[in-house]
């Protein structure tokens, strides 16, 4: 017998939201990490807000929000809102019911001065990592470290000279600028729309872009972000942001930090050296305009060893983090104007990179 497509409306609904929810769902095991590591983040929460006047949206929900919208690529937090409003799996994660309503979307640009900061995106990321059953995943003796190219919310047309010479663009919603003979840089030139951004280009051969430079520190047993940074693009930047992190996250015992040849310099080797830590970096060995192969500050003290081959190894696993982050993330280029907001959105990528591939770890024989 042939089924009737007609719909006929029911007035309640008797099924739970949480059995809408597969038990084998892998967003189970991420909700269920994501709720242990806000526990430890409550008593912070309780400073950010006054004990007086009307309940706010719970701090809470606001960030699993943020983090769905970097698991399903989601544009922007207006299109985060319509799914909200509609799919049960979102409102489940969120902790929403089926008659709640969702709150506007300019809540998000309100809460970032507040709530969704640099201070709560690494608070959250060092809870999450805390987790007895996640600590046991990590390396405590072996790193890698590498930088990556975040384009700015800024236009090529809003990099003009900061005496306020240079013709302005034409009329209209998009009008032409002629940059023919015009020499820009950093030091005579700034971006109107974002003042943060710098012009940088990653190589020889590749275009200048307006942009930020974001840093990881990887622990190289299962390749998961364990720190992360966003400086603006120099050339000593990587560098620098990395001896930052070591800094901040190192412990006082030995280690290893596996990187690319942009870090075979002698100053950066002598100074992990200081800090007692062994540099596996990969040899620099291009030849230089007199003919002569550069000089590496890797010695064969560091290579004979087999610890580096397998740092070199390892280290390129930094990789999938940033393809993560910058193309299911949406981070190649930052939907947020200023250094703090591209810190704290770089930081919160790197937390739901780490989110995706625990299911998996957690349940893999020790």
């Amino acid at each position: 017998m042939r089924g009737s497509d007609e719909r006929s409306g029911s007035l309640f609904s008797y099924v739970d939201i949480e059995a809408r929810v597969p038990a084998t769902h892998p967003v189970r095991h991420i909700r269920e990490l994501v709720n242990g590591a806000l526990a430890k983040l409550d008593r912070k929460f309780e400073t950010l807000y006054s004990a007086d006047g009307r309940p706010s949206i719970p701090p809470e929900r606001l960030v699993r929000a943020s983090l769905l919208q970097l698991f399903y690529s989601i544009r922007s937090e207006r299109q985060l809102m319509e799914r909200l409003d509609f799919d049960l799996l979102f409102r489940w994660f969120v902790g929403l019911g089926i008659d709640d309503e969702v709150w506007n979307h300019s809540v998000f640009s309100k809460n970032r001065d507040r709530l969704l900061t640099t201070e709560i995106a690494r608070d959250f990321l060092a809870a999450l990592l805390a987790e007895p059953k996640v600590k046991r995943l990590l390396s405590h003796e072996h790193f890698s470290v590498d930088g990556t190219l975040l384009k700015a919310w800024a236009s090529m047309k809003s990099f003009r000279p900061k005496d306020g010479s240079g013709s302005p663009p034409g009329g209209g919603r998009n009008g032409e600028r002629d940059f023919r003979g015009e020499k820009r840089s950093n030091e005579t030139h700034g971006s109107t729309t974002d003042p943060d951004a710098r012009l940088y280009r990653k190589g020889h051969g590749q275009e200048s872009k307006l942009c930020y430079l974001g840093h990881a520190l990887m622990e190289n047993r299962n390749g998961l972000a364990v720190l992360g940074e966003v400086t603006r693009a120099t050339g000593t930047a990587e560098r620098d942001a990395a001896l930052d992190l070591l800094d901040r996250y190192r412990k006082g015992r030995r280690i290893t930090l596996g990187a690319d040849k942009a870090y075979d310099v002698f100053e950066f080797v002598g100074a992990l050296r200081e800090r007692g830590v062994t540099a596996h970096i990969a040899i620099d060995g291009h030849v230089t305009t007199t003919g002569k192969a550069r000089r590496s500050a890797v010695d064969k003290r560091i290579t004979r060893h087999p610890g580096y081959a397998i740092s070199q190894c390892c280290r390129k696993r930094i990789e999938e983090i940033f393809g993560w982050t910058k193309t299911i993330g949406g981070l190649a280029q930052l939907k947020m104007r200023g250094l703090a907001k591209a810190k704290a959105a770089f930081t919160f990528g790197l937390a739901a990179y780490n989110l995706i591939r625990l299911p998996k770890l957690l349940e893999a024989p020790a």
